[in-house]
């Protein structure tokens, strides 16, 4: 009988019911019919999503899981990707057409799969995912929570976010230590940010290094001239701003950056 692994981060959904809602819940509003599974497992998610008229792949990291997948799923078998998905050149899953994603992501690298995904933002315009709750409730965190941080504010750059469903331990084998919760990313129909992406995501991950300090302290680093940082918007703390604010604060701050 094949086993989940600790390090896969491995926990497989046992209720038929919430699979049939995870499988169905992409919108796929832009008529594209390519759709890639991350982390298919044993495959229960993929017996409904192969139902629907979709043009699906998936990518396994776990050789046993692809022999399994292989045997259970025959007709499936040339479309079962083994590789780790960080790894993957997303241009050429689907030949540099743009893909869904879905999937009951390992835990321990769900994070690095919502990072990826955002870096190549083109090619991604939906994401449906299983995650520890405490993850998925950080990714569309709103500002001014606890739990909002880099995470909140790169994805909600691009993304709407919306939470699905909640799953308590008891529906996955083997049972997780925690709750876990399926969320749906949209991409936004202007994904444009309208600053120097690479300068945004430095001065929100500079910014929330020390979240608890103000903002003048830790963008202080950065800069030629801290006296660019007195006015009232770096006295906030990053958990305060939004992602447009963070956008904002990109643009004023360019041209004294240091080289």
């Amino acid at each position: 009988m094949i086993k989940a692994k600790k390090s896969y981060g491995q926990h497989f959904l046992t209720n038929e019911d919430t699979a049939l809602k995870i499988a169905s819940s992409l919108l796929r509003t832009e008529g594209i019919k390519n759709v890639l599974e991350i982390g298919p497992g044993k495959g229960m998610l993929t017996k409904y999503l192969l139902k629907q008229d979709i043009n699906l792949r998936a990518i396994e990291a776990d050789r046993d899981m692809v022999t399994y997948l292989t045997k259970h799923y025959p007709t499936f078998a040339g479309s079962i990707i083994e590789m780790d998905f960080l790894k993957a050149n997303l241009y050429k899953l689907f030949e540099g057409e743009p893909f869904y994603i879905i999937g009951n992501f390992p835990y321990n690298i769900s994070s690095q799969i919502v990072f990826k995904a955002i870096h190549e933002k083109e090619l991604v315009p939906e994401i449906v995912g299983m995650f520890q709750k405490e993850m998925a409730e950080r990714i569309i965190a709103p500002p001014g929570s606890k739990t909002y941080g880099v995470i909140s504010v790169l994805t909600q750059a691009y993304y709407e976010g919306e939470m699905l469903l909640k799953l308590p331990p008891g529906a996955f084998n083997p049972p997780p230590k925690v709750d876990s919760a399926v969320i749906r990313l949209k991409r936004k129909e202007d994904f444009t940010l309208g600053c120097d992406e690479r300068l945004f995501r430095t001065i929100v991950k500079t910014s929330f290094n020390s979240r608890r300090k103000m903002l003048r302290n830790t963008l202080k680093p950065l800069v030629d001239d801290p006296s660019i940082l007195d006015p009232e918007e770096f006295n906030k703390r990053p958990e305060q701003l939004s992602y447009q604010e963070f956008v904002l604060l990109t643009n004023k701050l360019e041209k004294n950056i240091r080289k």
